[in-house]
């Protein structure tokens, strides 16, 4: 039997321990090798992660996804795996050996600090697949894959040597976003910008062979001005546009630099005049590359300046007491620098003046630090060419975007694209397959021996060895490892991660499940790696595969708090869904973010939504239980076209709409619309409506009727955890089990669950294997026509009552006026029906409405109920007005809040939502209390 109550800490281990042990989601099952091959590959978590709700919201939806597809019969590959980020691996490890007061990472060496790592994964390294299990993901959890495993590290090889030989991959010295604490180049999307109120200072830079003539440069990072090599000015600058073609000297170092015309510079901004320091700023990099500017890097790794013995930085300096003041400044920090440069500049009288100014500074999101635009020597891809194809690709829809307006930002960035910095200052991770002679020529091989191999035939070839020293190298293991040194980086973790649709498949190996599952079916991911991730696996796929990687790409939106604020941890406003899970079950939290994921619209969270489908897990829980009290056991053969009963061809009818509704809203992606089709059906229709009509032939006499509306009630229960079970799985998979059609007589129906399964009794397949409703021949408009007429009957008369303040122990007289032949006959059937659950004292028919009745119109028909002496009508409009204007002064209120620029521009984002909320809700209080009014007028 059902227990009395459901407990998601009970079901849920035991459901995922049964889908386990039953190989549920396992790919490539004999009962579905002709089927459909459905394939989405998981976005890699960090091995390093715990879930947090962005997981659960991006696995919840493709789960939806993947145990859709596997219902509707298709051979389904939900591939799982985790990334082994590397620098928060690094650093975990790192601060592991801190905490346990063991050596360091270099006092270790290499290969010891690796032995740690691969020691580190083993232990720690599966805690987010085993959350993701609790969230009650179908991945094929036999086919777990990890970016540093053997397999995916031979794809690694194959595609970075593959893609040097083709001239795709090169090595260049750029300016790179340099984390000087964890001493490594990072992403994009590993810097955060955060605003700082600093301030920007005005340097005045003597003009050469001008006395007392200067020009004045503005600047955030005074220390940066050491590496200045020119000034850039506006070509149309009309007040200092003539000293373009002169040079500058630079304060504290004597370097002669050219004043360049560019565009660049504004001229309404600042001095109208911009200091040019082509190795530490983006932008001016680029303005260096255009005027042939040499690159000066004045910092070390640690972003000390390192000025002494700096050829760039002494070249055609003269010696002079500045210079020899400027170089005892070496190895001081980016801090230290800045005061010592203000305070000269200052002495001097070159500090035209300091203004305030709040602007962005790039940080490490995991180091806390300044990032330093950095030069150094870096791998690159060349992601122009290869992002040709893969632009070409969406525009010819091979490839589309959900929601559409996603290609937008995909393009500009694909059309905009830079080379992409491949290469990592770290020790975990892929070691770059480069060696390098001791003339400095790189050989890129997959393995050693053939990196020895080639570098031997080019020195012998070129007579720098003999064929006799060649042989000896070659056979001597030693002098083989002394020949060549290997590069000591890595490569960037979205490099592999950039192959993942393929090489988890078993690529470059020509595997059976490559052949199957790619291209995969879709991608489910977030906004923010659209560039880093999505455009690097359409680029590798398409160069690699000739193919696109996936036809569709879902981009799903944030995960916000209640208020619309982003989560941090800073603000501590974080949801931990396990929390969440503890406390309400995962089912909940998943209908709660599937019924919340409308397209193009960030989810704003709170626990009493969580709460809220709780309770509707609840309801069908007490749904099922109420079946099983009236013996509604499911008829393996039953047909429920066959239904005589018009309330249960109603239901059947109504089921056939849910179904298709629910399946085009999944089709289509809209979660949101699915789980909202499903929650109505199953909680207004077959919950409130159809159990409650129902009620009366379940206690009424045994007979023809009772039996198809207990197979009816069961019919309908079977195929609502179908349609709920990609939602819910584990409360659909207990019911499905535990609702089974039981071959037993009704006094065995109190016999243990345990011992009904040890009969042999239950379902042929667990839920998660069973076939998805489709449905044929059940529309019944008659049917719909008469239930529908009395359900919106009863929901008109209670909305009334509810409008005009009606206490639920008045009764009062329901009139149906010039009723048609059909409507009173109708009428009459569900008389008692209506009586009780609209509470009216009678139903009566009348030519024409009493007088002060409001009218109702019921689908064209017209209901009347009198109101004279049962409210006063006076008093009622005297409320409603007052609630009328009380909803204008809101709407009137943030009118004015959201028609000030100021606000608008200063209010945080969330603060701005809010208001619009409040603006929507006082409109919907309005659009009610006007429809009350304007039934009161009919009453007067």
């Amino acid at each position: 039997m059902i227990d009395k109550t459901y407990q998601p800490s009970d079901v849920e281990p035991r459901i995922s321990e049964a889908w386990e042990q039953a190989l549920a989601f396992r790919a490539g099952r004999p009962d579905r090798a002709d089927a459909d091959p459905y394939c989405i590959v998981i976005p890699p978590p960090n091995v390093t992660g715990s879930l947090h709700m962005g997981h659960a919201l991006n696995n919840t939806l493709q789960d939806i996804l993947c145990r859709f597809e596997r219902m509707r019969g298709k051979d389904v590959l939900w591939q799982v795996g985790t990334d082994h980020a590397g620098i928060a691996t690094q650093m975990v490890v790192e601060r592991q050996l801190m905490e346990r007061q063991l050596p360091g990472r270099r006092d270790l060496g290499r290969e010891k600090f690796l032995e740690r790592v691969w020691e580190w994964k083993a232990e720690s390294g599966g805690t987010i697949i085993n959350q993701l299990k609790r969230l009650g993901a179908s991945c094929d959890w036999s086919r777990e894959r990890f970016t540093m495993d053997e397999g995916l590290s031979k794809a690694v090889l194959k595609v970075f040597v593959e893609l040097y030989r083709s001239g795709l991959i090169y090595k260049d010295k750029r300016l790179v976003n340099w984390d000087p604490k964890l001493l490594t180049a990072i992403s994009d999307l590993e810097v955060v910008q955060v605003e700082v109120k600093g301030h920007l200072w005005h340097f005045k830079y003597p003009i050469e062979g001008s006395p007392g003539e200067f020009i004045t440069v503005a600047t955030t990072r005074p220390e940066t001005m050491l590496g200045d090599t020119a000034v850039a000015v506006h070509p149309d600058n009309e007040k200092i546009g003539h000293l373009i073609g002169q040079y500058a000297i630079l304060p504290l170092v004597g370097r002669r630099i050219p004043i360049v015309g560019d565009d660049y510079a504004d001229p309404e901004k600042g001095s109208g005049a911009v200091k040019i320091t082509p190795a530490h700023d983006f932008n001016d990099f680029e303005v260096g590359k255009r005027h042939d500017l040499p690159q000066i890097n004045i910092f070390d790794t640690e972003a000390r300046l390192n000025l002494k013995d700096n050829d760039a930085f002494l070249d055609g300096v003269e010696t002079s007491a500045d210079l020899t003041e400027t170089l005892a400044m070496h190895g001081t920090s980016r801090e230290v620098a800045r005061k010592t440069i203000i305070a000269r500049m200052e002495e001097k009288g070159l500090l035209e003046k300091i203004e305030p100014n709040t602007h962005m500074v790039p940080h490490g999101d995991r180091s806390n630090v300044v990032i330093e635009p950095f030069l150094t020597d870096q791998w690159y891809v060349d992601a122009k060419t290869l992002a040709q194809d893969a632009i070409a690709a969406v525009r010819s829809d091979r490839t589309k975007f959900v929601p559409k307006n996603w290609e937008k930002t995909y393009f500009e960035w694909m059309e905009n694209i830079q080379p992409w910095c491949v290469s990592r200052q770290l020790w975990w991770g892929h070691q770059i397959p480069a060696w390098y002679g001791a003339d400095g020529k790189v050989y890129v091989a997959e393995t050693e021996d053939e990196a020895v191999a080639e570098a031997l035939a080019y020195d012998t070839a070129n007579g720098a060895i003999s064929e006799e020293e060649g042989e000896a190298i070659a056979q001597d293991a030693a002098r083989r490892a002394a020949y060549l040194t290997r590069d000591e980086d890595v490569l960037d973790t979205w490099f592999s991660s950039a192959l993942w649709p393929f090489s988890t498949l078993g690529w470059p190996d020509d595997t059976p499940e490559v052949k199957r599952y790619y291209p995969t079916n879709v991608l489910v991911t977030g906004f923010d790696i659209i560039f880093f991730w999505v455009a690097r696996m359409m680029m590798m796929g398409l160069h690699f595969m000739e193919q696109v990687p996936f036809h569709t790409v879902y981009i799903h939106a944030l995960v916000r708090d209640e208020k619309g604020a982003k989560m941090s941890k800073s603000k501590g406003n974080v949801m931990d869904p396990l929390d969440l899970i503890d406390k309400y079950g995962a089912d909940a939290l998943r209908f709660t973010l599937a019924a919340m994921a409308a397209q193009g619209r960030d989810i704003k969270l709170s626990t009493q939504r969580v709460e809220g489908y709780r309770n509707f897990a609840t309801k069908l829980w007490n749904a099922a239980r109420f079946a099983e009290m009236n013996q509604c056991i499911t008829v393996p053969d039953f047909n429920p076209a066959s239904a005589k009963l018009t309330l249960n061809r109603w239901i059947a009818h109504e089921t056939a709409k849910a179904t298709r509704e629910v399946t085009a809203a999944i089709e289509a992606y809209r979660f949101n619309e699915a789980a909202g089709a499903a929650y109505r059906f199953v909680w207004n229709i077959y919950c409130d409506w159809y159990l409650e009509l129902v009620k009366p032939v379940l206690i009424g006499p045994d007979g023809e009727a009772k039996d198809e509306t207990r197979a009816m009630v069961a019919w309908a229960r079977d195929d609502i955890v179908k349609l709920l079970h990609p939602f819910m799985p584990f409360i659909t998979e207990e019911l499905w089990w535990v609702t089974g059609p039981f071959a037993v007589e009704p006094e065995r129906m109190d016999e243990t669950k345990a011992q009904l399964r040890e009969a042999d009794q239950q379902r042929p397949n667990m839920l998660a294997l069973t076939q998805w409703p489709v449905h044929e021949g059940l529309d019944d408009p008659a049917a719909e026509a008469e239930i529908g007429w009395v359900i919106d009957l009863i929901t008109s008369v209670r909305s009334l009552r509810s409008e005009m303040n009606i206490a639920p122990a008045t009764l009062m007289p329901l009139v149906l006026v010039d009723a048609a032949k059909e409507t009173q006959a109708r009428a009459s059937r569900w008389l008692e029906f209506v009586k009780r659950l609209a509470r009216v004292s009678e139903v009566m028919f009348a030519d024409k409405a009493p007088e002060g009745s409001v009218q109702l119109l019921i689908r064209g028909d017209i209901a009347a109920l009198p109101l004279k002496g049962v409210i006063d009508l006076a008093a009622e409009r005297a409320r409603l007005e007052k609630e009328l204007a009380k909803a204008d002064a809101d709407i009137k209120r943030v009118d004015a809040k959201l028609g000030n620029e100021k606000f608008v521009a200063n209010a945080p984002e969330e603060v701005v939502e809010e208001e619009k909320e409040k603006r929507e809700q006082a409109e919907g209080r309005k659009a009610k209390i006007v429809d009350a009014l304007e039934r009161l007028k009919g009453a007067a």
